[in-house]
């Protein structure tokens, strides 16, 4: 369930609150992470601090549009034009007289710009870009777009769909792991803006640091004590994850995926992805988070992502994934009874 449901019985005041809490980074178009450590707080024993409640709701998209192709940043008159959007959008499903919703391939897909079978008001996307400006998330490569699949990844990608259209239910295992509620869709690793529940906590000692993320409450507790990775024959739907300061950034490399996590499913990867993790303490306020995944095998070239989070005010909220995922009995007993149509016995 996403922050505005959780709301939605207080105040109209504290939900509108909650809303306007989108990740609005102090550093300005140019100015890098690094150059603002100097006004970044410090723990007891001398770390940066990067506890807290950080906030990566935005409307800047993962890759540039190919409308904005070649522009790395945006004006800020386009800026504003763009949150306008959203705000007007929102205002305007958020009175649209109600409509009976019709299944579909997704939740997330209706008429008139609104969502599927969720309202709008579910949905807690942010209402604005990040304040560099940037025209999308991915930093490198610089046309702002995730590199071209393999040949390997093609074929890989054919024979999915394939077996998807032809076996879309047959049991749990066909159905994604944020749909069986094993991990959040935007908890990754790596940590990616989405639908909502985009908030995650920082927990901090001198030798761990833990993330745990709003959706789904996953939590990833990472060492800072060197060591090697476990063997490769040892895999986690998180991955291992190992971390350690390169001066004021904490680094945290991850690897021995099992299969597929919420990244590496949607995107195609296999579970030998490398991912390499950047945090980042920028000023009070900020905490910059970058991304590099490398994976050979799916895709051409490394690519690199940044996303300034805001710290909030909030607290982490309880995550109840289809309330105990009773969904999932739904879905599978649905195409138990496509299969049955179709065969033409009727119980």
């Amino acid at each position: 369930m996403n922050r505005q449901a959780i709301v939605s019985g207080v105040a109209l005041t504290a939900m509108v609150a909650v809303v306007s809490l989108a990740p609005v980074p102090a550093s300005a178009q140019g100015r890098t992470a690094a150059a603002e450590t100097s006004t970044a707080p410090r723990t007891a024993w001398g770390q940066p601090d990067l506890q807290g409640v950080w906030d990566f709701r935005t409307i800047t998209p993962m890759q540039r549009p190919d409308n904005l192709a070649g522009r790395e940043f945006l004006t800020a008159e386009e800026a504003a034009n763009l949150e306008q959007e959203v705000a007007d959008r929102n205002a305007r499903l958020a009175a649209r007289p109600a409509q009976r919703t019709t299944p579909s391939d997704s939740v997330d897909r209706g008429v008139d710009g609104a969502p599927g079978s969720y309202n709008n008001f579910w949905m807690d996307r942010g209402t604005q870009v990040i304040g560099t400006r940037r025209t999308s998330l991915i930093v490198d490569p610089p046309d702002g777009r995730i590199p071209p699949l393999t040949e390997q990844a093609q074929r890989r990608a054919e024979a999915r769909r394939a077996y998807q259209r032809e076996h879309p239910a047959d049991s749990w295992e066909d159905r994604s792991v944020y749909e069986r509620c094993i991990l959040g869709f935007n908890a990754g690793p790596p940590i990616e803006p989405r639908a909502y529940n985009n908030h995650m906590q920082v927990f901090q000692t001198p030798d761990h640091v833990v993330i745990f993320n709003e959706m789904v409450h996953d939590s990833r507790i990472i060492s800072l004590a060197p060591r090697d990775h476990l063997p490769d024959s040892v895999r986690q739907w998180m991955g291992d994850s190992m971390g350690r300061w390169e001066g004021d950034t904490l680094v945290i490399e991850t690897a021995n995926l099992y299969k597929e996590n919420s990244f590496t499913g949607r995107q195609g990867a296999t579970q030998d992805m490398r991912l390499v993790e950047r945090f980042t303490r920028a000023d009070a306020n900020t905490l910059v988070y970058e991304f590099t995944v490398e994976d050979p095998a799916t895709w051409t070239r490394p690519w690199s992502v940044e996303v300034p989070m805001a710290r909030s005010a909030e607290q982490v909220w309880e995550f109840a994934c289809h309330e105990g995922n009773y969904g999932m009995d739904g879905i599978l007993a649905g195409h138990r009874a496509e299969e049955r149509a179709t065969a033409g016995v009727s119980r």
